[in-house]
């Protein structure tokens, strides 16, 4: 099983002046003891059950581009990006940079977003979600067409939200066949669906019986359009708080995990700004998950 950290807070003692010294040793440490990736979000307030949105939060790919430099091994992706932030020239652009910069590391994390509130305080408009899912899909094709090869297919895509009249994509991306696409979100109907169809992972919330379901709706997905559920890595979003628990009550419920189909689990970490908790992990849980 995989094993990859997600960055979801940025409240840590000294401030403003202390967030880019904090989060250097953070992704140093987490990508020495062997994560396997390392993601912030997508958002520019903090979100419900993180803090107040006043709290400190980072803008997503500015932030990834930073991460690259204090890395050297563990992928790097938004969890998740919400698609009406950017349109798909920048989206895929972006991404491409930080695959370059990384050397080959980048996820192109994406999803149909639903963070209405900070949109209107910031001045996006936030489209009706059927025209979200729109805009995610054509990102999605672009995208396809963009990391085909060489710099891109140099066609063009007109769409219901979209037209560009050249794919053009120089540098072209390192990771091959192209940057991995993760599309954040549990919906059966739709987003369920994208996964199968343009996708290389999915990532979905809850407890072994939870997303015991989701991955067989993704299955019933794959089936019905001809695509190997295999070819899809599946991965959860959760937490490690070692202040509550041992390490192999988290290995435990990991497994757990596992047996409903998790393959990469990624987890909010309580405390890392002292990093002694990803050492803990290094240490003590990643042996363990590697012979799940």
């Amino acid at each position: 099983m995989k094993l990859g950290l997600q960055i979801n807070a940025f409240n840590w003692p000294g401030g403003a002046a202390a967030i880019g010294p904090t989060l250097g040793r953070i992704v140093e440490t987490a990508d020495r003891v062997g994560l396997d990736s390392i993601w912030v979000m997508d958002h520019f307030f903090q979100i419900r059950g993180g803090g107040p949105p006043e709290a400190p939060m980072l803008e997503g790919m500015t932030a990834l581009g930073f991460m690259a430099a204090h890395s050297t091994r563990a992928r790097l992706g938004l969890m998740v990006g919400g698609i009406h932030y950017r349109n798909p020239g920048l989206w895929i652009k972006a991404t491409t940079t930080l695959d370059v910069l990384s050397e080959g590391r980048a996820w192109f994390g994406i999803g149909a977003a639903w963070n209405e509130e900070e949109s209107r305080a910031l001045g996006w408009p936030f489209p009706p979600l059927r025209e979200r899912f729109e805009m995610l899909e054509e990102t999605l094709q672009m995208a396809n067409e963009m990391w085909s090869g060489g710099r891109g297919s140099e066609g063009r895509h007109e769409g219901k939200q979209f037209t560009a009249t050249r794919l053009l994509n120089s540098p072209q991306a390192i990771s091959r066949p192209r940057v991995p696409i993760m599309i954040g979100g549990g919906g059966e109907q739709k987003t369920l669906r994208l996964v199968a169809q343009y996708a290389d992972a999915t990532n979905v919330f809850g407890g072994p019986d939870r997303i015991r379901h989701k991955y067989a709706v993704l299955r019933e997905h794959c089936d019905r359009l001809g695509r190997p559920y295999d070819e899809i890595e599946r991965s959860t979003l959760q937490g490690i708080d070692l202040e509550r628990d041992s390490p192999a009550q988290v290995v435990d419920w990991f497994g757990q995990l596992g047996e409903a189909g998790a393959q990469h689990v990624i987890a909010s970490v309580r405390g890392i700004a002292h990093l002694a908790p990803l050492e803990r992990i290094g240490a003590e849980i990643l042996p363990q998950l590697r012979e799940l």
